[in-house]
């Protein structure tokens, strides 16, 4: 589906791009130098499609830079942000880890007489015999 809508958006957008061009494609002189406009220094020739592409490129990239630059308040909030949770969940895992340990019952074993195993005096089996 995805694949679809941007065929349905490019597609179109390249036609019109393409008669755009096609239509604009004589030559135009860009002068950089305000002082000399007879025999300006600093100039470019180029079709004129061409230089209205690259100017809304340039246009787009200064927008985004923009934007970009006057979001990092929000991006380094969104970090400090991130980096409060991971150690609010951590001491969530260890406030329950104790929790689920305090709530555990002690063992309820006997206590076993000094030389004496689990199965009789140490160093015997079940049937008495020297291990």
């Amino acid at each position: 589906m995805r694949k679809f809508l941007t065929a349905l958006i490019v597609i179109p957008l390249g036609l019109i791009l393409v008669a755009f061009a096609v239509a604009n494609r004589h030559f135009v002189t860009v002068s950089v130098d305000p002082f000399i406009s007879d025999d300006p220094s600093l100039s470019v020739t180029l079709p004129l499609f061409l230089l209205l592409i690259l100017v809304g490129a340039l246009g787009v990239l200064a927008g985004g830079s923009a934007v970009w630059f006057g979001q990092r308040h929000w991006r380094r909030a969104a970090r400090r942000n991130d980096a409060d949770a991971r150690a609010a969940r951590l001491e969530l895992a260890d406030l329950r880890a104790q929790a689920a340990a305090a709530a555990r019952p002690e063992s309820q074993r006997l206590p076993v007489p000094a030389g004496v195993g689990l199965y009789g005096p140490v160093g015997r089996d079940k049937q008495r015999a020297t291990l």
